[in-house]
């Protein structure tokens, strides 16, 4: 699945993309889900807050014990659009939040706006992707 990622457990917002969509979700049947912060406390942080599976959800699962807090966030949060970019659930965010959403702004132009027509020489890149991947992770990954 591709598109915003979103919280789950409580109300969805409008900022989602296609929000029309979610009327035939079964979550808009729990009552509980349907207000602004469902199952959770207003600001709970976002660390405690599910969101919908997807593969940066998944990523930062796997990368959260090796990569800085910034990382992570960018990581999990890159396709939080409803959150960075249109403002949504900041009643679910704490202070750490705060701080991460000035890092996600940042990556985000280096996101979906980085590609280019040229095609990368892998070659080239390799030794510098591999360096930096020996430096955070473990030889061996338990995926």
């Amino acid at each position: 699945m591709t598109g915003d990622t979103f919280p789950v457990g409580c109300a969805f917002s409008e900022a989602i993309v296609f929000p029309e969509f979610f009327e035939a979700n079964p979550d808009r049947a729990v009552p509980e889900y349907q207000t602004p912060c469902g199952v959770y406390e207003e600001g709970c942080g976002l660390d405690n807050v599910h969101l919908s599976w997807g593969h940066d959800e998944y990523l930062s699962q796997v990368v959260k014990d090796f990569l800085p807090p910034e990382a992570v966030a960018m990581i999990r949060y890159h396709s939080f659009y409803p959150w960075h970019k249109e403002g949504a659930y900041t009643h679910l965010m704490n202070d750490h939040d705060r701080a991460m959403l000035a890092w996600v702004h940042e990556f985000n132009p280096y996101d979906l706006y980085s590609k280019s027509a040229e095609r990368p020489s892998v070659t080239a890149l390799r030794p510098y992707y591999e360096a930096l991947i020996a430096e955070y992770f473990p030889p061996v990954l338990d995926w």
